[in-house]
């Protein structure tokens, strides 16, 4: 069972907490961040993309950020733009987007139960990502931005939840890009013993949704810091890392798509043919087709969207990597087809999240860019789960969630000197 404590979270005054929240450092790049910041000296970009107030073209991993990043957290901290609550709590989180919503508990998550894998993942990591990530936190001694956990759900942990935001919430406001962000504190001393005792009695591992370099950066912190303490006990700060913990049946997973830059010297036709042999392939017109089960997959080319449906022997429902749309893919097209073996590494390919929609698709292909365009069915919560239960790593850009964990709401020390 998983350890998910309560701690005392640094935050915003209300009145500026849509000011100071921002999106994940990893969604935008220096330049859209400097835009995002632009009239908002408090806003949470300064310290988690610190390099926009650097000299331009500043390494973006360079000590000179990671100081500014460190002066800029001192300085929100100085000037009360986020103050420390005096006891331990947990928080409800709630976002909507499009009539959905999410509702997630932030807690600290143990790395002790990371590294015993109770904290299940499904991706690999870079490792130029999760040492930026670690770096940061070093210096900051803070996990500034949350990870994104999903858990079974439990109906008495949802009962306490459901109670809670009868309350007054602290923040309730709606951000720049359509999402609402709504917050409340569990104060209540014994609501918080509860989802304390609930989650080790009930909750038998978690699974990392989105923001996995920030989970592996926040253990090796811990076997970090432990390794300097001799007389570590593992309830340390630094031995829990801060998250927000959704039960599963909440969740969406949107579709994560594909465009090809070439046909890999095939003619369409020719492309088309090879594609049949895989595929059957139907002509559907200009409108954007949207796929409506596992094993069928929308495609652009040439102006016309098709319907693709995997015959028969292309993929494997008992295997759970086999049976991924996204394996029956590459392995019968970009690979087999289009000759691209690396999808992490190859240039050819590009990923393209759901929320951009399929018009992006086509106007990819269309503006000449790339050649060809493929729609995926989504994946869905239980193979997730499925493949981080079964130790399996799913392929690269497989999973797309939204709404993304708004960054700001909510930071955790991981100084053990600050309680």
């Amino acid at each position: 069972m998983v350890k998910v404590r309560p701690f005392k979270a640094f935050r915003p005054k209300k009145e500026i907490a849509s000011q100071l929240s921002c999106l994940p450092y990893d969604v935008m790049n220096s330049e859209e961040a400097a835009a995002m910041a632009q009239g908002k000296e408090c806003s949470l970009l300064h310290i988690t993309r610190a390099e926009i107030d650097c000299p331009p073209g500043t390494d973006i991993h360079s000590q000179t950020v990671y100081d500014m990043a460190v002066a800029n957290f001192a300085k929100a901290k100085a000037n009360g733009w986020l103050r420390q609550d005096a006891e331990p709590c947990y928080y409800v989180y709630e976002q909507t987007m499009d009539c959905r919503r999410q509702c997630g508990i932030v807690g600290a998550a143990s790395c002790d139960d990371y590294r015993a894998g109770l904290i299940k993942k499904h991706e690999l990591t870079r490792p130029d990502k999760e040492e930026d990530r670690m770096v940061l936190t070093r210096h900051l001694k803070a996990n500034i931005e949350p990870v994104f956990l999903a858990y079974k759900a439990v109906p008495e942990i949802d009962a306490i939840v459901a109670k809670t935001m009868k309350n007054a919430p602290e923040y309730d406001f709606v951000s720049e890009d359509g999402i609402g962000h709504t917050l409340w504190v569990v104060s209540d001393r014994k609501d918080v013993s509860d989802l304390q005792r609930l989650f080790a009695e009930k909750v038998d591992a978690t699974y990392v949704a989105d923001g996995h370099h920030r989970t592996a950066a926040a253990g090796r912190i811990g076997e970090e810091f432990a390794a300097k303490n001799p007389a570590h006990r593992g309830d340390e700060n630094y031995n829990f890392f801060m998250a927000v913990h959704f039960p599963d049946n909440q969740l969406h997973i949107m579709d994560y798509n594909r465009v090809v830059r070439d046909l890999n010297g095939l003619s369409e036709a020719d492309f088309l043919a090879k594609l049949s042999e895989v595929m059957t392939v139907e002509k559907m017109g200009s409108e954007p087709y949207h796929p409506s089960r596992l094993h069928e997959f929308g495609m652009y080319l040439a102006g016309s969207w098709y319907k693709l449906t995997a015959r028969p022997g292309t993929y494997d429902d008992s295997d759970p990597i086999k049976v991924l749309d996204v394996s029956v893919l590459s392995d019968n097209v970009l690979c087999s087809i289009l000759g691209i073996e690396d999808l992490r590494r190859s240039t050819r390919i590009d990923f393209v999240g759901g929320i951009r929609g399929l018009s992006e698709l086509s106007r990819r292909v269309d503006s000449g860019e790339m050649k060809v365009a493929f729609a995926m069915y989504p994946v869905s919560m239980a193979q997730l789960i499925n493949i981080a239960d079964t130790g399996n790593i799913m392929p690269p850009k497989t999973t797309w969630f939204e709404p993304k964990l708004r960054s700001g709401l909510f930071v955790k020390s991981v100084d053990n000197d600050v309680d």
